[in-house]
Parts: structure tokens; C-alpha cells; sequence
């Protein structure tokens, strides 16, 4: 999995800051998570080609989130584009979107697909034979979903010498790399597991958009690989949570620990702080392996 920040700055965008915005690369996808104003910028800015980008994610409709969805879309349309859209969010998206298509006479010459999503307990939303997306029920102002993105368990390894050594027909491999033990050329049952070696251990990562502290959360991320988390404020703050539904650096980082995550990205700041460093500073408190997003950074895991 290979994650870029395209945004992750709260509210209004800057010239230095950008609103929510991620990328999701896994096992051939290219997952648009959120999509704040200017993300079409950033994605040209990274050099990812749009073409790749088949499903969309939005946790709310919040503008900081969605309004650079309707521009994107546009471009798409401009740039000729023949591949169907499928965008996943909250019901109302569908209406949002068209209307500004229809005003504007802009209709896509692709299929623009959507999925309104009003459930409040987790769903899966996509499948395919690779991946795995569920939505994450949040807690914010107005309906929220986080996203958890989880690999299938790949197939086996061959170890060729091995193969070889046992006389197995070439016929055979795809069976072994599947689990199955096999008959060599003299008609002798071959377990696999002294053949092939097991896949590496399937990856998850969860998107945890705008909430309040939510502990029953963590049931459904239990063991996940990677949790970005929202951490608008920090302690000093912390009573803007209530009003807000947001959460503090130290919040997201209890949600961190109680699913026993391997690791904490923390994101969407608030733009009064100045010095980031402070979020992972409290946050380190509670739980140890905590990194910060920042627009353009890079996570390989």
C-alpha cells in the first residue's frame, strides 16, 4: 500500500495548506480519498494520472472534503475521458454533483456512477478479488463515514528450486500458489507447504474523516496496519471538541492503542496551530508509533 497527502489541513485551504484530500494505491487501485477544493491541483502537482482514478471516496459533505469533486469530475469530462466514475459518499452527493453539472450544461460523456450511503453500522461498500473497502461509522455534524481499505490474502510463492526437485508439471503451479496439494510426474502427492512459502500477511488501513471521539470504533479496526485519524485540536482545545465533533491528537491516539494499530497518521489540523509537532508530541503520550500527515508526503507500508 502507498499513500500520498494531498491535503490534510481543516477548513478553509491556503496557499501552504490544503484541505482533505488522499490517495490510496493497493494491489492496482488508485482509491481518490476526499476531495477538498484545489485536489485536481495537488494530483497534477504529484503527477498522478487521472485516468487511474476509478473510485472516489467522500466521508461527508462538508465543503472541505467534496467541493473540488464537481471540478475534477469537469476536467475529466475535458479531458475526454471514456472509463465510468464511481463515487461512493453520502446521500445528497448525487444531487450535489448533477446540479452543478446540469447548470452548467457539462454532462459526462462516461458513466458517472454513485453510491449514497445511509447506513450507520459498517457496510462493505466494494469488492473485488484483491481488496476489500468497509465504511466506518463516525460521529460529526452531519452523517460521516471513515473508510477501511483491507487486502485479500494474496497467493502462495513458489519456491522454484523446490518445485523443480519434486518434478511438479508446470500444469500444476497455479493449483500449489493456490493451497492445493498436487501429484508430481511419478504420481506421488505433494504437500504444498514444502513447495511454496505463504503470502505476506494481507494489509488495512483506516480513514477516520471529521468525528468526535468514538472508542467503539476500534472493534472494527482491531489490528489494522495503518489509522490516519482525524486531530483538529489539540488539549489546549480540547473543549471545542463537544461543540465542533471533532477530536484532539490525544483522542485519536486512545482510538490508536484500543484497536492495537500498528501505526497512527494524524491530519486535519486546525490552521491555528503553528507548529506540528505538538500533535505528535501529545498524541505520543498515549500511544508510541505516531507519524504526521503533511500535503505531499508519502507513506509506504
Amino acid at each position: 500500500m502507498k499513500l500520498t497527502i494531498l491535503g490534510c489541513y481543516s477548513a478553509t485551504p491556503r496557499i501552504d495548506t490544503h484541505p482533505t484530500s488522499q490517495l490510496l494505491e493497493v494491489n492496482g487501485h488508485m482509491f481518490l480519498i476526499d476531495c477538498g477544493e484545489g485536489t485536481q491541483v495537488q494530483l497534477r502537482r504529484y503527477k498522478v494520472k487521472f485516468s487511474r482514478i476509478k473510485h472516489i471516496f467522500i466521508s461527508h459533505l462538508h465543503g472541505d472534503h467534496f467541493f473540488g469533486l464537481v471540478g475534477l469530475i469537469s476536467t475529466f469530462q475535458l479531458l475526454g475521458r471514456d472509463t465510468e466514475l464511481h463515487v461512493y459518499g453520502p446521500k445528497g452527493i448525487k444531487e450535489a454533483i448533477t446540479l452543478q453539472l446540469k447548470l452548467g450544461n457539462s454532462w459526462t460523456p462516461f458513466a458517472l456512477i454513485f453510491h449514497e450511503l445511509t447506513s450507520k453500522k459498517p457496510e462493505l461498500i466494494f469488492e473485488d478479488d484483491k481488496v476489500t473497502v468497509e465504511t466506518i461509522p463516525l460521529d460529526h455534524r452531519v452523517y460521516t463515514n471513515g473508510f477501511l481499505f483491507k487486502e485479500k490474502e494474496g497467493e502462495r510463492k513458489l519456491l522454484i528450486e523446490k518445485v523443480l526437485e519434486a518434478n511438479i508439471n508446470v500444469a500444476y503451479y497455479n493449483k500449489l500458489k493456490l493451497g492445493f496439494d498436487v501429484e508430481n510426474e511419478d504420481g506421488v502427492l505433494i504437500d504444498h507447504t514444502k513447495v511454496t512459502m505463504p503470502p505476506p500477511p494481507p494489509k488495512s488501513y483506516a480513514f477516520c474523516s471529521d468525528t468526535t471521539y468514538k472508542p467503539d470504533n476500534a472493534d472494527q479496526l482491531k489490528g489494522v496496519n495503518v489509522i490516519y485519524h482525524e486531530s483538529t485540536f489539540l488539549e489546549s482545545h480540547a473543549h471545542l471538541c463537544k461543540k465542533t465533533k471533532h477530536s484532539t491528537a490525544k483522542q485519536a491516539a486512545q482510538i490508536a492503542k484500543l484497536a492495537k494499530a500498528k501505526a497512527l497518521i494524524l491530519g486535519h489540523y486546525s490552521t491555528r496551530y503553528n507548529d506540528l509537532e505538538d500533535f505528535r508530541r501529545e498524541a505520543k503520550e498515549i500511544f508510541d508509533n505516531v507519524a504526521l500527515a503533511e500535503d505531499g508526503k508519502v507513506f509506504d507500508f
